[in-house]
């Protein structure tokens, strides 16, 4: 039987929590590992689902991977042995596109295939219209046969490019290959998350020079030959967001260490909104869960306003506010799959369009729940753990493919929950 969390809820978690590195910034930096022959060292890396699957997308590329002693992954492309991304791997996980601008600009060539369905959606379904147009400016010619993407090029060569929406996976691809590419480019509408910041620093230390990194505007050298680097990758600001929702709707008094603050500003703003008492520090924030929250308006933007990716979470402790709030999703369709799973629980949530009103009971009941995606699952589990009685996540492998040992950090914390496939 598939594995399912149950969790008995009403304990306030106390302690410290320690937050894992980002999977969103680990990603593309796997994927950098294609624009050198030379070992690219990472640091850091958080050990989950995708990242092991990106591990098997760059073996079939010709990368191969060690673990050093000090914690380390090492990649090293000595050769690219293959220039297809296959269906089969990039349909399990959308972030694999991002091998796309690299393999085009070490090579020349890649094929990747079209990602598939995804249940969130998004603008257009999540399209990668805009890596292919900003590509295309670079100089390679692509089409799209039988479900892939053939790029070609001779040499990329530097150019202006502004993109039509503001994409994070796009922006990165377009950096890497930017980074491979004949003189200079300009990437104008880029993505300011951090996850983009933080690959740039990589680049930088690969050989590329870069500019404009957190902002809207990157202007990126490229060189004629990109060297190995010893990279750090950062934390994980969603699983430090939900982990001190998870301290807040306890009501609990819990520290979350080891993330970096500046990265949840929007999420922390809005939290001290709702009335959670917070204490912020260099690497880490303490959390004091209310009596009750207030209620408040969210919107979600791109960075650096408030993360889509904090949206269920949020929506869950408001779902346990005194009064009305109003949470408004800008950046993908679908979002709002845990709201049928929370009126399960007790919830007094109404959605229209990209809009939720909600209407804040006193308590959750505890009650079986399936996890539709990566945050929706995220939000069943607070929901759990703050609820009266016992209830039960189903398809944690959504939890699984962002959250490393979430369930042993929480335990850790005194939640009363357990990992079961009985």
């Amino acid at each position: 039987m598939p594995a399912r969390l149950i969790i008995e809820g009403g304990t306030p978690l106390r302690g410290e929590v320690q937050v894992s590195a980002a999977k969103n910034a680990a990603l593309p930096a796997m994927a950098a590992s294609l624009l050198t022959a030379q070992p690219v060292l990472l640091e850091n890396v958080p050990g989950l689902a995708d990242v092991v699957t990106m591990h098997k997308l760059l073996k079939t590329l010709g990368a191969e991977s060690s673990a050093e002693a000090d914690g380390a992954t090492r990649l090293q492309v000595k050769r690219v042995a293959s220039h297809e991304a296959p269906y089969e791997l990039v349909s399990t996980m959308r972030a694999s596109v991002v091998v796309l601008g690299p393999l085009l600009a070490r090579t020349g060539v890649a094929r990747v295939a079209l990602p598939g369905g995804c249940a969130i959606g998004g603008r257009g379904g999540r399209p990668i219209d805009q890596h292919l147009k900003g590509l295309a400016r670079l100089g390679a010619d692509i089409t799209i046969q039988n479900g892939y993407v053939e790029a070609r090029a001779s040499r990329l060569k530097g150019a202006r490019i502004t993109t039509d929406l503001v994409t994070v996976t796009g922006t990165e691809n377009l950096m890497m290959a930017a980074a491979g590419a004949e003189g200079t480019t300009v990437i104008e509408n880029a993505a300011r998350e951090p996850e983009v910041a933080d690959l740039a620093r990589l680049l930088g230390t690969m050989g590329a020079r870069i500019e404009g990194a957190g902002t809207a505007r990157l202007v990126i050298e490229g060189a004629p030959e990109l060297g190995g680097a010893r990279h750090r990758v950062i934390p994980d600001r969603i699983e430090a967001g939900t982990l001190i929702v998870a301290g807040a709707i306890t009501g609990g008094d819990l520290t979350v260490a080891g993330l970096a603050p500046e990265h949840l500003s929007a999420v922390l703003a809005k939290l001290e909104e709702c009335g959670v008492g917070l204490e912020v520090g260099a690497d880490r924030v303490r959390v004091r869960g209310p009596a009750r929250p207030r209620a408040a308006d969210v919107i979600t933007s791109p960075f650096p306003g408030f993360p889509t990716d904090m949206q269920a979470q949020v929506m869950t402790l408001l779902g346990l506010a005194d009064g009305q709030s109003r949470v408004t999703e800008t950046i993908f369709e679908n979002r709002f799959m845990h709201v049928a799973e929370l009126a399960r629980m007790g919830a007094r949530i109404e959605t229209d369009g990209a809009t939720a009103v909600i209407r804040g009971v006193p308590e959750y009941q505890g009650a079986p729940v399936m996890a539709s995606d990566l945050r929706a699952s995220a939000a069943l589990v607070l929901a759990g753990l703050a609820a009266r009685g016992r209830t039960s996540v189903s398809r944690v492998y959504h939890l699984d493919r962002g959250y490393e040992r979430l369930e042993l950090k929480l335990a850790g914390a005194g939640a009363r929950i357990a990992r079961t496939s009985a």
